[in-house]
């Protein structure tokens, strides 16, 4: 049986990119991708939040693009994940859950992203760039051969998996280096670690994968950002983060790089408790807009204007097809790649690339959406999600517990909802005006039967390439 080094290489050979270690072509851009975990719609000022601040990615929108109808695949992370780093939905690169050391079924554990798909770092490593990944990965940690370092990164630091999720330990490339893990000084290590590798291969192309693990739980800002927003803890999240953008934007500019490097901020899901859904319904795993919906930034000076606002929609593959094609690479051409090249809706008022975009719960499709409708063919799974009263407490079994996870105590609670929870009772093949409804509170069905039955065959079309799940 061949090695899955050997896998990967018989893959990219008849794309021509077996030249991995030869520079990238001096007129190549750099790429940084600032993914963060759990950052709502409504979470950045940019996007309308009026007390967490965050300037420093403000200044990111001000300098470049705004996408203000971005997508997810999927309404929680690792799915999401794996569709930014292969271009392909979850019902294509197989890996529709949540790979977990510590879930409830053993299977969880062995989770991974299919060795046979072929990762944005692999492509861009072939090219000859150096290739770093900082940050929470989520794609398969069971196994050295699941993890970064072994799917195109020249190196890795960070939590193959979840912040909540024990043994919370640190990577280095494959080996653990250091459990228990202080979430507080996180955000802090992550940034050092990103500037570093970008002083380094600063004469060289790069790409830079930075996830952050934050604002998903357990919350936990530094000395220097901890109680200092006067917006709670969360704020004092979003304020660290916020300044670790700033800090890589900074390293940019003192090497001289910034007309060289598309950087782009996105998130891969909406938000858990104490975070914003901009208004949208619902929240994380909810396949209402709030689970599906977040922010994307793409700042390229000189080839992004400043400050343009694009409202078509977009997903997420579609940051591996615009960023391969800004770097001159071709995509693998020997299976489907959904993503679709983003530069026109950074640069102009161009429409989106798709004439529906998906949205998937677990193995299923659950939604379908074009630019004005959306199309809940599965019930939104809303009741999960119990509405407590102020002053209820909710133990989290995942929360910090002073042992295994350490974090701040003062986590949020499910009262501290972070969308509407109001609108029409979860049912099948409910329609939503999002132009006029962006709540999505009113089912229009009834009065559009038309939009329901056209929707409906796309749909119906787009699933017959999704593998039916296993019975229960």
């Amino acid at each position: 049986m061949k090695s899955p080094a050997c896998l990967a290489s018989l893959l990219l050979a008849p794309l021509g990119l077996l030249h991995a270690g030869a520079p990238a072509p001096a007129d190549r851009p750099n790429v940084v991708i600032i993914l963060a975990d759990d950052l709502g719609y409504g979470d950045l000022g940019s996007y309308g939040h009026p007390t967490f601040k965050t300037p420093n990615i403000d200044r990111l929108a001000a300098a470049g693009a705004r996408l203000t109808q971005f997508n997810c695949p999927a309404a929680y992370c690792a799915p999401t994940r794996a569709s930014l780093l292969t271009g392909r939905y979850p019902f294509r690169h197989g890996l529709t859950g949540n790979p977990a050391p510590d879930g409830q079924r053993p299977e969880e554990n062995r989770l991974h992203l299919p060795t046979s798909e072929i990762t944005l770092a692999q492509l861009f490593q072939a090219a000859g760039y150096a290739t770093g990944m900082v940050g929470k990965w989520h794609l398969g940690h069971a196994q050295p051969e699941w993890l970064p370092t072994h799917r195109g990164f020249d190196e890795y630091l960070g939590i193959p998996y979840s912040n909540d999720m024990r043994p919370v330990q640190l990577l280095e490339g494959d080996r653990p280096v250091e459990y228990p893990l202080v979430q507080a000084n996180l955000t802090k290590r992550y940034t050092a670690r990103a500037i570093e590798f970008i002083q380094r291969n600063q004469a060289r192309g790069f790409f830079l994968y930075l996830a952050h693990a934050m604002p998903h739980k357990p919350l936990a800002a530094s000395e220097a950002f901890y109680k200092k927003s006067g917006a709670g803890l969360y704020g004092d999240v979003m304020a660290e983060l916020d300044w670790s953008v700033g800090q890589v934007l900074q390293t940019l500019r003192e090497l001289g790089l910034d007309e060289k490097t598309l950087v782009i901020f996105a998130s891969d899901n909406g938000p858990y408790y104490g975070g914003s859904t901009g208004g949208l319904r619902g929240m994380k795993a909810s396949s209402y807009e709030g689970g599906y919906r977040t922010p994307c930034i793409a700042r390229w000076p000189g080839k992004i204007p400043a400050g343009h606002v694009n409202h078509s929609p977009a997903v997420m593959m579609d940051l591996f097809a615009t960023t391969l094609k800004a770097a001159g690479l071709a995509a693998p051409a020997d299976r489907v790649i959904d993503g679709r090249d983003l530069m026109p809706q950074f640069t102009s008022d161009a429409p989106g690339p798709h004439a529906v975009i998906l949205g998937q719960l677990g193995p299923r499709l659950a939604t379908i959406r074009d630019a004005r409708w959306k199309l809940h063919v599965l019930p939104a799974p809303e009741a999960r999600f119990k509405q407590h009263k102020p002053g209820e407490r909710w133990i989290d079994p995942r929360a910090p517990d002073g042992v295994t996870i350490l974090a701040p105590f003062e986590q949020y609670q499910p009262h501290h909802h972070p969308g509407v929870t109001t609108g029409d009772a979860p049912a099948p093949l409910q329609l939503f005006d999002l132009a006029a409804d962006p709540a999505e509170q009113h089912d229009v069905a009834a009065a559009h039967p038309e939009t329901v039955a056209r929707l409906r065959q796309l749909y119906d079309e787009l699933a017959k390439d999704v593998p039916q799940p296993p019975a229960s």
